[in-house]
């Protein structure tokens, strides 16, 4: 059964709680379908006006600020063990090569990482757990962690809501059209992603020696 053919099942109420449960433990480091819920639950109400959009956003919004924050907090606490632990309970999220291209992006963009890592799947599973582990000051997270939590949740809600309201009729329509873009959005991304991880863990594994000072010429 399709997720949102699953959903139109589901009391009102109970998608909510679904929503945000299931994002805040993705954000929390499980992997799980977090944004495929979102989606489909914002498209759900487009065409249901029991569910109320405002309310479904803010459930994902308070999902994902908690659930990063646990993350955080576990991150903090369980260091590197952790992520090795990690490592051999889900090797394709947490291998060395994610691992190492996460790290990277944090070494470089710090709270940006945490911010931009909601709009990207294997982020942000890692955005909380890594930040903890090393040692981001907690107010950049927080403060990156809220704003990217609103942004993400409410902004994805939004959008999904007001495209479903204005082309319901050409969604139901077209719909293998809209699956088809989106296995190939998909597709494309975890190749990216594939690609980065790998050259991140190479460069990791073989990482750049420093140039040797120069002779000094003996008296």
């Amino acid at each position: 059964m399709h997720v949102q053919e699953w959903l139109e099942t589901v009391p009102a109420v109970s998608i909510y709680l679904l929503v945000g449960v299931v994002i805040g433990l993705e954000s929390l480091g499980i992997p799980l379908p977090g944004e495929i819920i979102l989606v489909s639950s914002a498209l759900l109400a487009s065409q249901h006006g029991d569910i109320d959009p405002v309310v479904l956003g803010a459930c994902a919004s308070a999902g994902a600020i908690i659930g990063d924050s646990i993350g955080y907090a576990i991150g903090r606490k369980g260091g590197r063990p952790l992520l090795t632990w990690l490592g051999g309970k889900f090797p394709k999220h947490f291998g060395a090569p994610q691992i190492a291209m996460a790290e990277r992006s944090f070494e470089k963009w710090g709270m940006w990482a945490v911010f931009f890592g909601r709009f990207v799947a294997l982020l942000r599973i890692f955005a909380g757990p890594l930040a903890g582990v090393l040692h981001m000051p907690y107010w950049k997270f927080l403060i990156a962690n809220v704003l990217g939590g609103i942004v993400w949740a409410g902004g994805t809600t939004a959008v999904i809501y007001s495209v479903g309201v204005v082309a319901e009729a050409w969604l139901k329509r077209f719909s293998w059209l809209g699956l088809l873009a989106a296995v190939m959005i998909g597709l494309v991304s975890m190749l990216v992603l594939k690609s980065r991880a790998k050259k991140a863990a190479e460069q990791a594994d073989h990482p750049v020696p420093a140039p040797e000072p120069d002779a000094v010429p003996a008296d």
